[in-house]
């Protein structure tokens, strides 16, 4: 099994153990009942992770979307929108932008726009205001990154965790990233190992199973990114500009990323071109004018005729309305999409507890029954 090269600061240790009680004390208070967890009479799936950094929640999340909407189920998402300039609760229309209610809600609107997308920071008050909306009405509630949320009490808790840094070789924050010891696994029924590699061999799946010290109760899947065609930030009129499966290989690309771990998209990207200049931001990046000025230079530097711009699609959302972005640039940003993809044969066994769950919690008796439900 390939290892799992953790960085751990042996030397914050006092600090993660006075964080850990803070933590381990508010969890216990919701056990107790001293602290109130609310629950809601519609289908709640929380999509979390133990971890801060990205482990692909965005990606999970659009799969079940996918998978509900084709089962013909009315699905709406609620996440606190991150690094939005709004407060409060704001539900998602075609003019929303990513300052308005942050760039993961924004692609996802933009990507699903018939469903209803709203952020709100108190998830319970967003709950209770999407369930007031009709024609149709809410049949079921994703919450992203709301595992830490105890205010309200989901029906179904999905956590998820790195395979290159899994929760139970993690150490709590500072010395480490989890937000909570790892002990908090066990509030998840199930647990999704995220970001496998092509190469994952059959051992490998058993040895991690062993690692995560799972319950009876609790399910493990594993799965992988699968990126999708390129397609043009900022498609034409006359459609010169369509999506594109492949690059060439004497391309030179400029990769532009304010994600977690840009590290597989770079492989990717790679794999076509081995002229690639990766310009790496922080997680959430608020790309400023001289990032975007940084961005004009770099791309000039490359030769022209053979260059372009390629970006994720969270990126995207930040710099498609961006003041500052020059018009030279805009015909050569590209994105990258990413699609997840549930590992050892497992989709089907995985859909059909996500749609049995909704069924049989649903307001509706009447959602239709559907087999060999498959998100394309």
């Amino acid at each position: 099994m390939k290892e799992h090269f953790i960085k751990i600061y042996p030397w914050l240790y006092p600090l993660s153990w006075l964080y850990g009680a803070g933590v381990c004390l508010r969890n216990k208070l919701f056990d107790w009942g001293w602290l109130q967890s609310k629950s809601f009479a519609v289908p709640v799936i929380c999509v979390g992770n133990l971890a801060v950094g990205g482990t692909g929640k965005t990606p999970h999340t659009e799969y079940l979307i996918k998978l509900l909407r084709q089962a013909g189920v009315s699905v709406a998402t609620l996440s606190r929108g991150y690094k939005r300039k709004s407060q409060g609760y704001v539900l998602a229309d075609a003019q929303s932008q990513a300052r308005h209610i942050g760039d993961e809600p924004y692609q996802i609107k933009n990507k699903f726009p018939n469903i209803r997308v709203a952020v709100d920071e108190n998830r319970c008050h967003g709950i209770e205001q999407l369930l007031k909306l009709e024609k149709p009405a809410v049949e079921a509630i994703i919450l992203d990154d709301a595992f830490q949320h105890r205010r309200v009490k989901a029906g179904l808790n999905i956590l998820l965790t790195d395979f290159h840094r899994l929760l139970c070789d993690d150490a709590l924050l500072p010395a480490g990233r989890l937000r909570e010891p790892a002990s908090g696994k066990n509030r998840a029924q199930i647990i999704i190992v995220t970001k496998c590699p092509d190469d994952i061999k059959p051992i490998d799946f058993n040895i991690i199973a062993k690692q995560l010290h799972l319950f009876p109760y609790q399910q493990l899947y594993f799965s992988r990114f699968r990126y999708g065609m390129l397609a043009p930030l900022f498609p034409d009129k006359a459609g010169s500009r369509k999506a594109t499966t492949s690059l060439a290989g004497d391309e030179q690309v400029l990769l532009i990323t304010g994600i977690a771990a840009p590290a597989p998209l770079q492989k990717e990207v790679e794999s076509y071109t081995p002229h690639v200049k990766l310009l790496a931001f922080g997680d959430h990046h608020d790309f400023t004018s001289k990032d975007l000025g940084q961005i004009k230079e770099q791309f000039l530097c490359l030769k022209e005729g053979k260059r372009r711009i390629i970006t994720t699609e969270k990126d995207a959302a930040r710099l498609k309305f961006h003041p500052a972005l020059d018009e030279i640039l805009k015909p050569h940003i590209y994105v990258m999409p990413i699609e997840i993809e549930i590992l050892q044969n497992q989709q089907y066994i995985f859909n059909q507890n996500i749609i049995g769950y909704v069924r049989a919690h649903s307001r509706n008796s009447s959602l239709p029954e559907r087999k060999d439900v498959h998100p394309s």
